[in-house]
């Protein structure tokens, strides 16, 4: 299955100046927008209807708010009928417009990637657990729907479980348990019941 990555690279300043973010892009004044950090509760596994061939595992409740950096949709491969859409999401200071001015952030094969020129805008270690690439499963149409909306730049209110799949010829897929890990398997795996776009900081 595949995983996700949110590394942390550094471009050789080559030209004055910094990335710019889409135009279609919703911008905010400076400032952190979502105080609050992602709340996990870890739970005894439990399963859930299974979706896309998938079988689903339940081992924690999860619920986030966050700003929207960029959200990534998929059309092939079996991943892509369970998860069709990842977002990337940032709470704290990469939720502040200040900071994502400095940034130029992508997807793509179910990674995150954020890059920046010169100096880091931020302690890279701060960037990393502030932000992650999410599996968004929708448990229904309503949720599918709102998250396939999505603009860069929304606060979006999300509640659920942090989910496993597994697929009966043996195929399997592990959600992150942890907002400061990296690398391969980092993202959440997230079974999303209830979303809202939210206007006010949090």
């Amino acid at each position: 299955m595949s995983g996700c990555l949110k590394p942390l690279l550094c471009l050789v300043a080559i030209a004055a100046g910094y990335w710019l973010w889409p135009v279609s892009e919703l911008r905010h004044a400076p400032g952190i927008l979502v105080a609050t950090d992602p709340r996990q509760s870890l739970i005894s596994p439990k399963s859930l209807p299974a979706r896309a061939g998938f079988n689903l595992s339940a081992v924690a409740e999860y619920q986030l708010t966050a700003r929207v950096l960029h959200s990534k949709r998929y059309w092939s491969g079996p991943s892509s009928d369970l998860v069709p859409v990842d977002l990337a999401l940032g709470w704290g200071a990469m939720s502040d417009q200040a900071v994502l001015d400095r940034l130029e952030i992508s997807q793509t094969n179910r990674f995150f990637f954020y890059e920046w020129q010169g100096a880091a805008p931020l302690d890279p270690l701060v960037m990393q657990s502030h932000a992650s690439n999410v599996h968004v499963i929708a448990a229904d149409d309503v949720v599918a729907s709102v998250v396939s909306a999505l603009h860069q730049g929304e606060l979006v209110a999300m509640r659920g479980y942090l989910v496993n799949a597994s697929t009966l010829d043996g195929g399997y897929w592990k959600t992150s348990l942890s907002r400061t890990d990296t690398g391969n398997g980092a993202c959440e795996l997230f079974y999303v019941t209830g979303i809202n776009v939210v206007e006010t900081a949090f």
